[in-house]
């Protein structure tokens, strides 16, 4: 396209029942991802996109497939009701997302465009149903879209029109390699296809050799993660593992981070410690177990973290441990900043990561060499008093600390399990033995850890620390409002100067 004009979505030549939608959803124009693809899209073409995350990926795919569906029913000959619109993504709640988004576009053409989600493995029997009526467009995980397949609930072969491959970066790692290539003899010799993603890496590749035929690449000139305008990226040197749990203490229960909060770590292990870390000061936490279904406040094998969970109104990230991989921080970063809302991300670093971290900074400067990650100045002498409280909690949580905190989520998930549901009528004993066993105790909480004195506050930050007081409950709009409005990171002052996160002089 060579206009250098932005192209409106009034201008693709869309469906005015689409346009409607838009409208309704307050999108004025479309984002840079959107602008591009969808005319490529309409045009037939493969397509190979990457865009970051909270970009408008979902809306560049879902648009060109209701007006090329509408399209066809509308000037096409007559035939049989069929799947033709077939979404991969790699995790159960991105299939409910996609769903979701398809289904706003569609509002004003609902009896004409039916989506299906066929992601949740205990809906079996109700998703069979779903699909004998034969939906538009079916969005589901490889490994249920596959399962369907070889029920023969599923049957795309003579039918199938387009494949969307969503978050395609993650879909191998997340373990279906196998089931995307045998769902692949499932589907016709001719379709058109969508490869989306966050990030291109071999697995993209990979994917792009199975499902793509001469397809046209966007490779977008944009930052992958928000500018610094709308998202703050810092990262604070911590010498020691002892410090960074200090800091951490500082930051959440003196309010300097407020708002809702992401931590992230890298192993399961690691998230019970802090979590059993920041109940002993009376902070509420809960981790997102891979372990357990989502509906237990976690997600599981087809319900990932990092990309597969889309909070609201998130107003900071918080990696406690460094990301393994650039790509695992951009998807961790991803979760804030989303929608025009302001959001950071800040980043504990050990002397000896410093090394890892410069690999993650050169991917986020592409050819802008000036700094992304900036200094987080903090005066550690500061909190220097709540060392000894940081030693008595983690003293308090002990491997076996962690090992009942995990046994107990597991046991409240077989207690309140559907599917065990059954089992425990048929066997009450059972679920008797179960609900009598010994008391599980994760970590002894010492209440006076959840009170703040006002003597170990630094002069500096009293301002700042508020009791903590009952909340009333909000309103979604004026939560919205409120999480607009805040900046997450305070500032503060000592000795008369101010102090917040700033790049160092050089």
């Amino acid at each position: 396209m060579e206009d250098s004009e932005a192209l409106g979505f009034e201008h693709m030549g869309l469906d005015p029942r689409l346009l409607q939608a838009v409208t309704d959803m307050g999108w004025s124009r479309p984002t840079l991802i959107q602008e591009k693809a969808i005319p490529l899209a309409l045009e037939g073409k493969d397509l190979l996109a990457r865009a970051r995350t909270g970009s408008g990926k979902t809306a560049a795919y879902a648009i060109p497939m209701l007006q090329l569906l509408l399209h066809r029913k509308a000037t096409g000959p007559v035939v049989e009701q069929a799947v033709r619109g077939l979404v991969l993504v790699p995790t159960k709640e991105l299939a409910r997302q996609a769903q979701s988004m398809i289904q706003q576009l569609a509002t004003y053409c609902a009896r004409d465009v039916r989506v299906a989600n066929v992601s949740a493995a205990e809906d079996s029997a109700s998703q069979r149903a779903m699909l004998m009526e034969k939906p538009d467009v079916v969005v589901g995980t490889p490994s249920r879209i596959l399962s369907h397949l070889q029920q023969d609930s599923l049957k795309l072969r003579d039918s199938l029109e387009l494949l969307v491959v969503d978050e395609a970066d993650l879909l191998f790692s997340f373990g279906f390699e196998e089931e995307v290539k045998s769902l692949l003899c499932h589907l016709p010799r001719i379709y058109q296809a969508f490869l989306m993603s966050a990030t291109f890496n071999e697995d993209v590749q990979a994917l792009k050799e199975l499902v793509l035929h001469n397809p046209v690449t966007l490779k977008l000139q944009e930052s992958q993660l928000p500018g610094p305008d709308q998202l703050q990226q810092f990262q604070v040197v911590s010498e020691t593992e002892e410090d960074k749990f200090l800091l951490l203490y500082a930051l959440l229960k003196l309010s300097l981070i407020r708002g809702k909060s992401l931590l992230f770590v890298n192993t399961l292990e690691r998230s019970y410690r802090l979590r059993l870390f920041l109940e002993q000061f009376s902070i509420p936490t809960c981790v997102l177990n891979g372990e357990l279904p989502l509906r237990s406040r976690a997600s599981d094998l087809e319900a990932g973290v990092a990309r597969g969970i889309d909070f609201h109104h998130v107003s900071a990230v918080l990696n406690f441990d460094l990301p393994p991989t650039p790509e695992a921080y951009i998807h961790r970063a991803g979760r804030t900043a989303r929608a025009n809302n302001p959001g950071i991300v800040l980043t504990f670093v050990l002397p000896t990561e410093q090394s890892h971290l410069g690999k993650i900074e050169e991917l986020l400067s592409g050819e802008n060499r000036g700094p992304i990650l900036l200094p987080y100045q903090f005066r550690m002498e500061e909190i220097e008093g709540f060392r000894y409280r940081c030693r008595d909690a983690m003293r308090s949580v002990t491997k076996q600390a962690i090992r009942e905190a995990r046994l107990k989520e597991i046991k409240e998930e077989l207690l309140h399990s559907e599917k065990l549901k059954t089992y425990f009528e048929d066997n009450p004993r059972d679920l008797q033995l179960l609900r009598h066993d010994l008391p599980l105790h994760p970590a002894v909480v010492k209440p006076h850890l959840g009170h703040v004195p006002d003597y170990l506050v630094p002069p500096a930050l009293r301002g700042l620390v508020r009791p903590h007081k009952k909340r009333k409950k909000l309103s979604s709009c004026r939560k919205a409002r409120r999480a607009k409005s805040q900046n997450p990171l305070r500032s503060f002052k000592h000795k008369g100067k101010k102090f917040r996160p700033t790049a160092k002089p050089s």
